[in-house]
C-alpha cells in the first residue's frame, strides 16, 4: 500500500523510463492489452462557469458558442454506434438548457443503440444524477482538478471544492462508474499537492482517472502562465496506474497537443483508454478548452481509422466490449 510519501517519491523519480516500464507492466497484468475506444460527443460549449484556465469559460466573449439539438446529438451517437463504438461520452460545458427532462429523454434514446453511456456535464443535483442513472446513464466523468482548496478557489470563481467533492460522492453512491482526474502543472501547484490528489482519487474509489497537463489558453486570465509539461503528465499518470492497478486510464487528447505521439506515449506508460472525437463539422474547433487541440479538421471516421493504426503499431489491440471497470456491464 503506497502512502503519500511513496507517491511523492515516485513522482519525483529520476528514472522516468523505469517508472513508465513498471506502469506498463502493471497495466498489462491487470487490464490486458486491449485499448478501449470511447466516442466523444462535445454537444455544447455554453458554460455557466468562469474557470480561469478554460477556453469555453463564461467570460470568454471571443468564443463562438454552439449547442446541438436533441436530434443532432442522438444522430451523432447513432453514427458512432454504427461505426462500432461501444461507449458514447456526452460532454459539454455546464449548459443548463439541457435540464433533467431533456437529458433523460436523450439518454433513453441513445441507450437504444446498445452502448454504454458516459455523462460529462458537471455539477448537478442529487435528483438529476438519480434521474440520469435511472434513464440509463452508466458512467459519469467529472474531474476534481486539484485537492488544494485554496488553489481550487482561486481557479474556480464562485465555485466550491466541497460541493464538487459531494457531487462525486453522490455519483458513486448512485452506482455510476465514476471517472475523475486532475490537471497537472497549474500555476501555484506543488508536487506534494499532486501526490495528495492521487491519494484522494484512490480514497474515493474511482473507476477511471484522467490526467491532463495545464495548457494556457490565449483567451483566459492564465494566458501568460507557464504550462504543464508532458513529462509531468505522463509521470503522474504512470503513478496513478501503480497506485490503482485495475482502473481505466485514458491517454488524454491534451497530451497529443504537447507532442504528436503524446497519446501513444501515454498508452506505453499505463493508459488503456482513448476517446476519439466523433463531433462533426465546425463544432470540433469551437469546443476549445485549450489551444492546439489535435484532429479538429478530421472527420470522425478518419480519427477512428488513424487511432486504430497507431494503437496496433505499438502491439495493442482495440477492445470490442463495453470496457467497464472490472468488466462491469452497462445498464
Amino acid at each position: 500500500m503506497l502512502n503519500k510519501t511513496d507517491v511523492l517519491n515516485l513522482l519525483q523519480t529520476e528514472d522516468e523510463v523505469g517508472l513508465f516500464k513498471k506502469a506498463d507492466e502493471i497495466r498489462h497484468a491487470y487490464v490486458g492489452d486491449e485499448v478501449h475506444l470511447r466516442a466523444l460527443i462535445e454537444f455544447s460549449n455554453i458554460c455557466r462557469n468562469n474557470c480561469l484556465y478554460c477556453g469555453i469559460r463564461k467570460g470568454n466573449e471571443k468564443a463562438i458558442r454552439y449547442r446541438m439539438s436533441e436530434d443532432e446529438l442522438v444522430q451523432t451517437a447513432q453514427k458512432a454506434a454504427d461505426m462500432g463504438f461501444k461507449t458514447i461520452v456526452m460532454q459539454s460545458g455546464e449548459d443548463m438548457y439541457f435540464n433533467m427532462s431533456r437529458l433523460c429523454r436523450i439518454i433513453e434514446r441513445i441507450k437504444k443503440f446498445d452502448v454504454a453511456l458516459t455523462l460529462s456535464i458537471g455539477e448537478r443535483s442529487l435528483e438529476e444524477y438519480k434521474a440520469f442513472r435511472e434513464a440509463g446513464a452508466d458512467r459519469y466523468l467529472m474531474r476534481i482538478e486539484t485537492t488544494d482548496k485554496k488553489l481550487y478557489a482561486k481557479l474556480h470563481p464562485q465555485q466550491s471544492w466541497d460541493k464538487r467533492h459531494e457531487c462525486l460522492l453522490m455519483i458513486k453512491e448512485l452506482g455510476y462508474e465514476l471517472g475523475s482526474g486532475i490537471m497537472v502543472g497549474l500555476p501555484g501547484q506543488s508536487m506534494e499537492s499532486i501526490a495528495g490528489d492521487l491519494i484522494y482519487l484512490k480514497d474515493i474509489g474511482i473507476d477511471m482517472a484522467g490526467i491532463g497537463p495545464f495548457i494556457p489558453h490565449g483567451q483566459t486570465p492564465l494566458k501568460d502562465e507557464k504550462g504543464g509539461t508532458l513529462s509531468l503528465a505522463l509521470r503522474t499518470m504512470a503513478v496513478m496506474r501503480i497506485l490503482m492497478p485495475d482502473i481505466n486510464i485514458p491517454a488524454t487528447t491534451a497530451m497529443e497537443s504537447l507532442h504528436p505521439r503524446g497519446r501513444l506515449m501515454a498508452l506505453k506508460a499505463g493508459a488503456n483508454v482513448v476517446m476519439p472525437n466523433v463531433t462533426e463539422g465546425d463544432y470540433r474547433k469551437f469546443y476549445e478548452l485549450y489551444p492546439g487541440k489535435p484532429c479538429t479538421d478530421e472527420q470522425p471516421k478518419q480519427c477512428q481509422t488513424c487511432l486504430g493504426i497507431k494503437i496496433q503499431s505499438i502491439g495493442r489491440t482495440i477492445g470490442t466490449g463495453y470496457g467497464g471497470h472490472n468488466g462491469k456491464k452497462p445498464l
